[in-house]
Parts: structure tokens; sequence; C-alpha cells
């Protein structure tokens, strides 16, 4: 039997393959029922390399659909969107173990290039995506992206995602909140696939239901994306090892659930869940433009100063001498560190830092704090900021959501005293369609914190922020309703950040 080129690498690949899975690669000839219906995604980019994804999923709700094995999957990235020009191509594999996702890491591209990509599996073959590697490391090119958070599927529309996938975008970071695990408030325009999710397999139809839909899918097979989670990946308000009804068995819920985020993020195989841990915290440069420090505030976090043992977030609690305890930490000590080296090694012109929820200090008249964010860990908001003051040749723009509304604030070291100077700007973005906070409550924030310069829950949308070498701008781009798919989109407020000058202003 003749052996030809082609033959003899595909051989080669598929036993390469084997042997990093130590299970048969199968090439399935023909599906029952189209594998990619969960779409395609790029992320973490690079100037020469990006990570593209998908996942097979016939039967999307029922995670056990496909065969136990590992299968694979051919892919091409060209340089038009005919496919005319393919400068990269190859197989990789869809492990049964990871749901058959595919985390590829494509490298050996060219900075500032715009790429399309597509998989094949059998006889079927994916939507094309479009992704864009970051510019080379000398680079200042202007970079736009926005940013989103916070969308509760059942409370509305992934609309805002339609409007997103129009802009002139370089990337989209998504602050967490990708899922909810569990149903809450009311109003809702559609339900979930089941109930609470808490095993692996839940959690996996879960990212299913919202992964089909069509909006959410036009905005990752747009843009490269750069992720974080925050709680509801998981669980309501968890902390570290502990959720907020002391939980049997929390951390086996929290390793699937996790498992599940990988499986369904563009992440690369080096990210992996390891021993029930996942490390997502991880530095994005965009030439001398922008650094982007990405965080993670909930898996290493101290339990919250709460009244009553495991209760978190949902609780407004007065001060206390715990709340200013100095060994506390939102990030872990450990991710302290690696931040402040960050920012330190930074030649960037705009140091992104990229976290959950709230930086800036929200008192309410009686004294009271929202312990589930930063205001529950006063003194590593300190040492943060502290990190971000020590060298003030580049300007810190620090990004957020989890609150389900706008707040734009100025940082400083003392919240409580008016002279304290600012050190960097905030932006803390509302929600795709999460129910929001009363307005009395964003009312309150804005009459007791001088700091904040606007504040209001009554919109859904996403924010966009263009960075030049002189400054920073920034709108906030709402959607008329997230209960109906045939909505419109407007700004409802535009701000700049001049370089040099920490502190918001309006444009």
């Amino acid at each position: 039997m003749s052996i030809t080129r082609r033959n003899f690498l595909q051989t080669t690949a598929s036993v390469l393959l084997t042997s990093l899975i130590g299970m048969p690669v199968k090439a399935l000839g023909k599906f029952q029922s189209e594998p990619f219906k969960l779409g395609v995604a790029s992320g973490c980019p690079q100037p020469e390399s990006v990570v593209l994804w998908t996942r097979l999923a016939p039967n999307p709700i029922d995670s056990t659909d496909l065969a136990k094995g590992a299968v694979e999957v051919k892919w091409e990235v060209a340089s038009d969107e005919a496919f005319h020009k393919i400068v990269k191509s190859g197989i990789a594999v869809a492990p049964a173990a990871y749901a058959h996702s595919v985390h590829l890491e494509v490298n050996g591209l060219k900075p500032s290039s715009t790429y399309y990509y597509r998989f094949f599996a059998g006889d079927a073959v994916s939507p094309v995506g479009t992704t864009r590697t970051a510019p080379a490391p000398d680079s200042m090119d202007p970079l736009a992206f926005s940013f989103a958070s916070c969308q509760m599927y059942e409370q509305g529309y992934f609309s805002a995602h339609r409007f997103m996938a129009q802009e002139d975008l370089d990337l989209v970071v998504f602050l967490g909140d990708y899922i909810y695990e569990h149903s809450w408030g009311n109003n809702d325009v559609r339900k979930h696939e089941a109930g609470e999710a808490i095993t692996l397999d839940q959690y996996r139809n879960r990212y299913a239901c919202y992964k089909m839909d069509s909006d959410l899918q036009l905005s990752h097979k747009r843009f490269p994306w750069i992720v974080t989670w925050d709680d509801h990946e998981v669980s309501n308000d968890y902390a570290s090892d502990q959720a907020e009804d002391l939980e049997l068995n929390f951390l086996k819920r929290r390793a699937d659930a996790y498992q599940a985020f990988y499986e369904h993020m563009p992440l690369p195989p080096s990210m992996a869940p390891h021993n029930g841990d996942m490390r997502i915290y991880k530095a994005y440069d965009y030439g001398r433009m922008a650094r982007f420090h990405v965080l993670d505030d909930r898996q290493y976090r101290d339990h919250q100063v709460s009244p009553k043992p495991g209760r978190g977030g949902s609780d407004i609690v007065i001060d206390s001498p715990e709340r200013h305890d100095p060994e506390r930490t939102m990030l872990g000590f450990e991710q302290e560190r690696w931040l402040d080296k960050s920012l330190k090694s930074s030649n960037a012109n705009w140091d992104i830092v990229v976290q959950q929820t709230l930086m800036a200090q929200g008192k309410f008249p009686d004294g009271k704090f929202w312990t589930d964010g930063w205001d529950g860990y006063p003194e590593a908001r300190k040492r943060l900021l502290q990190s971000v003051k020590r060298d003030g040749s580049h300007d810190t723009i620090v990004i957020g959501g989890d609150i389900h509304a706008w707040t734009i604030a100025d940082l400083k070291s003392d919240f409580d005293d008016p002279k304290s100077p600012i050190i960097a700007s905030e932006f803390c973005g509302t929600s795709i369609t999460s129910q929001s906070p009363s307005g009395q409550q964003t009312d309150l924030w804005m009459a007791n914190n001088p700091h904040f310069h606007y504040a209001n829950g009554d919109l859904r949308g996403y924010t966009t922020i263009s960075l030049t070498k002189d400054k920073s701008e920034v709108a906030l781009r709402t959607i008329k309703s997230e209960k109906t798919p045939d909505t419109t989109i407007s700004t409802v407020k535009n701000y700049i950040v001049k370089k040099g000058k920490p502190g918001v202003q309006d444009a």
C-alpha cells in the first residue's frame, strides 16, 4: 500500500495525539446532528499566538451524548475570510474528559493581524471565527476594547452582545458571572434548562444553555476574549473553600465548576484545572500601549466579615475591627505579590487592572459596608493601591463588574479624606442582563461617597474604552431593554482619563 506524504503526516499526528491523551483518537465520519451548536471562540491574544476554542456537542444539553473516546478535530487559520490564504492548519483533539472541547494554541502568527479560523469534525464544518493578535512589544498602536459581566440568562436577552459585535474593537474583556448556577430574581423572559447546577454534568449543561444564545456566539465569533470569573460560575458569594450556606463537600463542587469553566472558555491547556485548583490570573500586553493585569478575587480570598458564619455578600454590616485586619486578603498574598511585580515591571502607557467587582469604597449613611466586595477587605485594597502608586510613570485604570450598576469613581488611599490624592480611575460596569440593585442604594452611594462621579443601576449594557498615547476615552453603552430581543443601543455617558492626570473627567 502506497503512503502519501499527507497520509504519513496525518498518521503521525494521530499517534502523537494518542500518546498525549492516553487513548485512541477517533476520526468520526458523520454526526447525526450538527456538532458545533455552541459556536467557536478565541482568546488570550499574544503578538504571535492566540487560543482557539470549540466544543463538539451534537446534543448540547446532554454532556454524555458523544462517544467516550477522544475525537479528532481538524482546524484551519487563514488571513482571508474565504480561506484562500491558509497560514496554519492541523489536527487537534477533543477529549471526552473535557466534554470534547478543543483548546488550541496557534503559534507563529504575525502581530496586530486579523485571522479567520474554522474547525472540521467528520462531515461537519464549524462557523468561521475572526480573531486578532496583540501588537508587537514596542508598538504604541491605539487600542479599543469592551468589557462586560453578569449575564443572567433568565432575566433578559443577550442583545448587548449583538451590539458589542458591531463595535470596532481589538478584544472583549469579560469580568465574571458568565453563567448563573441557580435561578433568582423576577420578571424572567426565558428559563434555564434545569434547576441549580451542582455536579460537573449540570455545570456543563448550564454553559451549553448559555452558549447556544446566538448573540453571545456572535460576540465570541467576532473578537478574541480575555476572561476571568466571579462567584456564580460556582456558587453565590462563595469565598475560597466556603459556600455561603456552609455546604458539605463544597470543594468537590468547586472543582467541577472550575473544570466546566475551563471546558467552555478560550483558555490554553496550561490553564486546565489541577487537583481542584485553577490559576487564571495573568498579564496580557498590548504592545507598550496597555498591560491587562487579570485578577482572581474568589479562589484565594479570606471568608467574608459577616454576622452569620458562612453568610457572604448579601450582608451589609456595620464597621468592625475584623474588617480592618491587615492579614485579611481578597486575592491571597501570593497573587498580591504577583500583581505588585506585574505592575512594577510594566512598560505600558496604561495599566488596566481587570477584576470582578467595585473597588471604590461604597459607605452607607449608617456606617455600614457591603462585605463581599473590596469594602470587606479594605487593608488588601490599600496594599493594591500602594502597588499602583509606587510607580507613577504610567497610568492605571481599574475595571470591574458584579454589582449590576455603573459606578464611576476616583480611587484613593484614604476615601474618607477629601485631600487624599487620586491614585487611579475606576469604571465599574453594569450587567448584560442581571437584575439591578435598587435606585435607592445607588443614590445612597452617590450621596455618601464624594469620590463617586456616577452611579446608575437602571440600565443594562457594556462599557467601551479606547486608549491612545494621551488619553483614555470611555463610553457607557446601554440597551433600551433586555426584556425584548428587538432593542436599540445608545451611549448614556462619556468620560476621559488624561495621561499623567489620574481621575475621571467628563468628556
